[in-house]
């Protein structure tokens, strides 16, 4: 779940991370007087969920709130990066001495956290890790362990170059970790981190992203969600109760539980075929999954054919049955299908499949080999996918 800016900074008010007031425009008008209440010098900042806003003439800087109006009128209803500004945050200007880089992310690959810091923050530090990794500095943390308190003085040490910047330096980053464990956090990043005229650190820009899951159970965290972040398909499965992502194959997927998502997906791609999406229609029995689920997967028009894959548990195989009936029933199923059932009511969800002229595999390998050789001999359909999906 991505954060704009101005959540961020809310996250970091809360955190106590020192940061410049602001103020949301929806309007023109709004950020005139924005700017007047902040006197008048101020930033305009489009509120997108992208980067490169400044690049991409989505930052601008102003000096009145007459000024402040035009320039919200050229940003409001641009598009950066393929998203409609429609929200702005107006900042008082700062005078910056240096900029800095801090950011607290994952690392999967060595299985830690990992602290970056830099001492030459700004728009260009994308380009500086390539072209001057040395000045880009990165400690590993281990949440069990915590941050190594003597590396974190020694790093901070060097990078700012004096010992009131360095303890407000290790101040923060104390702050942003905690932020980071405690609102279940998979990136946070201050660029810049500016060091101001009255030698004073402050986090003039922010981003946040947070884990999906735990945005789910820590509370106040939903607060946050941004419809534009998600397709209308993961919208519709969430309000299905479905847990729905797109990926760029051809075989629609159609499972109950995310490991046996998970280990569809990689034998599909064993048998030499890609997945279009992860579709895990959970352990509710509800035909009307099925029903949303199928809806769903015709609308992409990469998909040449669709696995049905279930392992009755507390999903039952006749309900999942009656749920392909019902579909095809409201949807024109326009690519082949191959279903695949075993588990609780299995005898019965194929005698239901069997009276509408339909068979289901037992074993998974089989399903899965023979929906790749359907999808390599049914051409896409680009066309009429519209039909029934309403």
């Amino acid at each position: 779940m991505k954060l704009h800016e101005y959540q961020a900074r809310q996250l970091f008010a809360e955190y106590l991370i020192p940061h410049p007031g602001g103020i949301i425009a929806n309007t023109p008008e709004e950020a005139a007087a924005a700017a007047d209440s902040l006197g008048g010098s101020v930033v305009i900042k489009a509120q997108v969920l992208v980067g490169g806003r400044g690049k991409a003439g989505g930052v601008k800087t102003v000096d009145s709130p007459e000024t402040a109006k035009k320039a919200a009128e050229t940003i409001i209803g641009m598009n950066l990066k393929g998203e409609t500004v429609e929200h702005l945050l107006v900042v008082p200007k700062a005078e910056i001495i240096q900029e800095y880089y801090l950011g607290l992310t994952l690392d999967r690959g060595a299985n830690c956290l990992t602290l970056i810091l830099s001492p030459a923050g700004g728009m260009d530090i994308e380009a500086l890790a390539e072209t001057k990794p040395d000045r880009i500095t990165r400690i590993p943390v281990y949440p069990h362990k915590g941050v190594n308190e003597d590396e974190l003085m020694r790093t901070c040490g060097e990078i700012f170059n004096s010992k009131i910047l360095t303890m407000q330096a290790v101040d923060i980053i104390r702050r942003i970790y905690c932020l980071y464990l405690e609102k279940g956090c998979t990136l946070i990043e201050i660029n810049p981190l500016a060091r101001l005229a009255d030698s004073t650190l402050s986090a003039l820009d922010g981003k946040i992203t947070i884990d999906d899951n735990a945005a789910e159970i820590i509370p106040g965290l939903l607060d946050f969600r941004n419809p534009e972040e998600y397709s209308v398909d993961e919208t519709e499965a969430g309000a299905a109760g479905l847990t729905f992502v797109s990926m760029d194959g051809e075989i629609g997927c159609i499972v109950n539980g995310a490991g046996l998502a998970m280990a569809t997906m990689d034998i599909i791609k064993y048998y030499g075929a890609s997945p279009a999406n992860f579709l895990d229609v959970g352990g509710s029995s509800n035909p009307e999954k099925v029903v949303t689920a199928l809806t769903i997967l015709m609308r992409n028009p990469k998909v040449t054919a669709i696995l049905v894959n279930i392992f009755g548990g507390i999903t039952r195989c006749d309900d999942i049955a009656k749920g392909i009936i019902e579909a095809r029933k409201q949807i024109d199923l326009m690519v082949p299908m191959v279903i695949r059932l075993i588990g609780t009511n299995d005898k019965e969800g194929r005698e239901i499949l069997l009276s509408a002229g339909l068979t289901a595999e037992d074993s998974l390998s089989t399903a899965v080999r023979k929906v790749v050789e359907l999808s390599k001999s049914t051409q896409p359909v680009t066309s009429g996918r519209e039909k029934g999906t309403a």
